[in-house]
């Protein structure tokens, strides 16, 4: 069973909780907060893009620099070098935008789809938040002489190498029946203790390894896996080394340089949860509480533009 939180508090009174589920580990893998059903498969959505990133890795893929392969982790927000990225992944692979299997969108940032639409632009596949890991694995189908007409099918061999470093990542978890993403890939359910271990494996993996680069290359773009004011942005900015990704429907995983981990589910989806929860897991693990991370603690709710309360991690919970 979930447990409660984080709540919204208004001019003093209580008036909404998220419920959810949370593990967090310390540096040797050990449980010192499990919260809810952190044992039970979830999807993880986005958060899974870094397992995908490193299965690519292991199969050849080339990012030319590590913005290629941030962007190939990216839930990105459509902004001008989100996109200029991915064009030039795919141009480096030898593939047009056609070849992309995502949805076509419009940018998620205000500004940049307010420019698309202002210039009469449709909504494209690239800039899609997902389209820099189709471009990744159009780039690896084309290193190992797949067809790409098929890649999101779930027996393609692209797909099913990634179930396999997905599985190996995570560990001790069986092989479950496939979702299909909001991109439209296959997407492996994983409980969220197996997620934060996989993140721990990543943050402190051997140098010149596909999980290390990965987890660095997240750690020196925060912008380009996310976007203007997002969460993970945010949050790496304010916690130098930190590495995490924001998954939809209210998933979170990270790990901090030393192998501490966590990985938490909000039950209703709602992002504002994620900052505030994920400061205080932070806080948890020993991250020093400066003004930077103090002001993601505690989000405003607003009242005719003026703050009359917060959204903040339930306080008996830390």
């Amino acid at each position: 069973m979930s447990v409660e939180l984080v709540e919204v508090v208004r001019s003093g009174f209580r008036e909404c909780i998220h419920r959810g589920s949370l593990v967090i580990l310390d540096p040797r893998g050990e449980v010192i907060v499990s919260l809810g059903e952190v044992h039970t498969p979830v999807y993880p959505r986005s958060s899974n893009k870094p397992l995908q990133a490193t299965a690519m890795l292991r199969l050849g893929f080339a990012p030319r620099n590590t913005a290629e392969l941030a962007i190939a982790t990216a839930s990105h927000e459509g902004e001008s070098d989100h996109i200029e990225l991915v064009e030039e992944l795919l141009v480096s692979s030898g593939f047009e935008e056609s070849a992309l299997q995502c949805p076509a969108d419009l940018p998620g940032n205000e500004l940049a789809r307010s420019e698309v639409l202002a210039a009469g632009r449709a909504p494209r596949p690239a800039y899609m938040n997902c389209s820099g890991k189709h471009a990744a694995m159009l780039a690896t189908c084309a290193a190992n002489g797949w067809r790409v007409d098929n890649y999101l099918d779930t027996g393609h061999p692209l797909q099913q190498a990634v179930v396999e470093t997905i599985l190996d990542l995570t560990g001790d978890i069986e092989e479950t029946d496939l979702g299909i993403d909001g991109c439209g890939l296959p997407i492996v359910p994983v409980p969220l203790i197996n997620l934060a271990r996989a993140y721990s494996r990543l943050a402190t993996a051997d140098p010149d390894t596909p999980e290390r680069a990965v987890s660095d290359a997240i750690r020196e773009h925060p912008f380009l896996i996310s976007g203007s004011g997002k969460d993970d942005l945010r949050l790496m900015q304010a916690v130098p080394g930190l590495m995490c990704k924001a998954g939809a429907d209210g998933i979170h995983a990270g790990a901090l340089p030393d192998g501490s981990a966590f990985a938490f589910k909000i039950d209703d989806g709602h992002e504002r949860a994620r900052l505030p929860l994920t400061a205080a897991v932070l806080t948890r693990l020993g991250v020093a509480a400066d003004e930077n991370l103090a002001a993601l603690a505690s989000q405003p709710v607003l009242g005719g533009g003026v703050r009359v309360g917060t959204v903040r991690a339930v306080p008996e919970v830390f």
